[in-house]
């Protein structure tokens, strides 16, 4: 019987300005079939421009169907380019993670937090106008919020971070978000925690 996969994010997830087999879980889905892993395409909640609460409310519109064999989590870009507090962000990124460990069967080692890339570095960043410092500070903040959260819960981490920071030019049409050859940068490093979860019962 074939693994299902729920993906949970933003545009980041979404894989906005690429095309849809370029988006990150697509690409990983793809390179676990390849090693005879049996698994449906993923199941993808997520929208551009969402913040953690908005990624919440579709989670209560969408139609899911636990339990899920395996759970991503990507959310956050949003919170810090609006300006939304890092407690606030905590506070919501708890309550998405037990969430998601729900829908996996209460098996938190099937959920899988992915880091907030570093939007500051791309064309569109430097273009912005904004203290480019101060977004690498305020999203390593977040990203050490999502570390410790998925630890607490007994989830998985996975930090693309730097992949963003030293692939920079690896981007999209738009000049922001990640090109198909960048997210499957990710999709390696992503791969490599999917695979030691999915050996956990």
């Amino acid at each position: 019987m074939a693994l299902r996969y729920l993906a949970l994010g933003d545009s980041y997830t979404i894989g906005e300005d690429v095309p849809a087999q370029a988006r990150w879980p697509m690409q990983l889905v793809e390179k676990l079939r390849k090693q005879a892993v049996a698994i449906d395409d993923p199941q993808i909640i997520a929208v551009t421009g969402w913040t953690t609460d908005e990624l919440s409310a579709g989670m209560d519109q969408a139609v899911l169907a636990p339990e899920y064999d395996l759970v991503t989590l990507l959310i956050g870009v949003n919170n810090q380019y609006r300006g939304r507090t890092a407690e606030e962000y905590r506070e919501q990124l708890r309550t998405l993670l037990l969430r998601a460990i729900t829908l996996s069967g209460r098996r938190p080692a099937r959920v899988l937090v992915v880091s907030i890339p570093d939007w500051g570095v791309t064309p569109f960043g430097y273009a912005s106008g904004r203290n480019l410092r101060r977004i690498a500070t305020e999203l390593d903040g977040f990203n050490a919020i999502a570390r410790d959260e998925a630890e607490h819960a007994g989830a998985h981490f996975v930090n693309i971070t730097g992949i963003s920071r030293e692939h920079a030019g690896l981007v999209a049409a738009d000049g922001l978000h990640p090109s198909g050859a960048q997210y499957a940068l990710w999709t390696d490093a992503i791969e490599a925690m999917v695979a030691s979860a999915l050996q956990v019962a």
